[in-house]
């Protein structure tokens, strides 16, 4: 295949965009990409347990590469400085998206406690001092600022925040200026919202991306979005409606009778307070801020809870 890093030679058919530029292809024999983080070597070979499937070198629509798999783990120049990593992904623009340090493939053979075995602490400079911590991802932006961290699920690191320092774990992300934009808190950390005090906590946040977090600030510090299951909010509209938005205690999805807590997610603008339950959850209610007068109240429900993520036997 021509590409705009030159020939690559090809193993089986290759996945195109309509207008016929490579979409995504298998890469047989050893070959080097000139890249914004240097010259790299796609993986073209399987070597073991670990990595038992070759994935695929991937291409913006423009030509430019997307996801890049390396044959061995490589020491790339990053904005944030040297980074080793087995996966790098890229914007259309040419610069880093993604570094992940290890990218192994778990199976029956291969957990992710080994593959988390072989991840080693790094400690970077961010805009909030050094974290020290075994990272799945580094995320950049197009201009190059660090836009997110992704921690192992077992890690946990100190952050300071808009709100105090706090245990965060999962992830955090940056504003483009570099403030602190979002946090995953480790445990229930008490926020002053524009509608009260809120413990911010969501027992089942989803890891995959450190992208985004339970815990959002504007660049100026503000929380604009929260997820709770220890706090309800009371609101009284300008017309006297009176309504009380609490998160949901539900029956436990591993069906062995017992309970857990959907989290209440609140999301502020200047003109309304947004309600949902669960991050992907549809919103059920939009509430004018104009007129209405909020109340913040302990969640009595979610202490006769469990608040640790269920683990579903089989």
């Amino acid at each position: 295949m021509i590409t705009p890093y030159g020939p690559l030679p090809v193993a089986g058919k290759p996945d195109l965009y309509p207008d016929g530029v490579v979409k995504a292809m298998y890469v047989q024999g050893p070959v080097s990409l000139e890249t914004s983080v240097g010259r790299l070597m796609p993986q073209y070979t399987i070597d073991d347990s670990r990595r038992m499937h070759q994935p695929p070198l991937t291409f913006h629509a423009n030509g430019r590469v997307r996801s890049l798999p390396l044959e061995t783990r490589t020491v790339l120049e990053t904005p944030l400085g040297p980074l080793s990593a087995e996966l790098v992904t890229f914007h259309e623009s040419g610069g880093v998206a993604r570094v992940f340090p290890l990218n192994g493939k778990l199976s029956g053979y291969w957990t992710e406690a080994d593959e988390a075995g072989l991840a080693e602490v790094l400690r970077l400079e961010t805009p909030v001092g050094v974290v020290a911590a075994r990272f799945v991802a580094v995320a950049f932006d197009a201009a190059g600022a660090l836009r997110s961290l992704t921690l192992w699920p077992s890690e946990e690191v100190a952050v300071r925040t808009p709100v105090g320092n706090a245990p965060v774990r999962l992830g955090l992300s940056f504003h483009p200026g570099g403030a602190l934009r979002s946090v995953e808190p480790a445990r229930p950390l008490e926020a002053p919202t524009p509608v009260g005090r809120v413990w911010a906590f969501d027992p089942d946040a989803v890891g995959i991306s450190g992208d985004e977090n339970s815990l959002v600030f504007s660049p100026e510090g503000v929380v604009q979005r929260v997820a709770t299951v220890r706090t309800s909010l009371a609101a009284r509209l300008a017309d006297g409606t009176r309504l009380e938005l609490a998160p949901q205690v539900r029956e436990s999805i591993c069906g062995d009778g017992d309970r857990e807590v959907t989290p209440l997610v609140l999301e502020f603008s200047e003109a309304s307070v947004t309600a949902r339950h669960g991050s992907l959850g549809r919103p059920h209610a939009v509430l004018p801020v104009a007129g209405s007068a909020f109340e913040t109240r302990p969640f009595l429900s979610a202490f006769a809870v469990a608040l640790t993520p269920k683990q579903c036997s089989m």
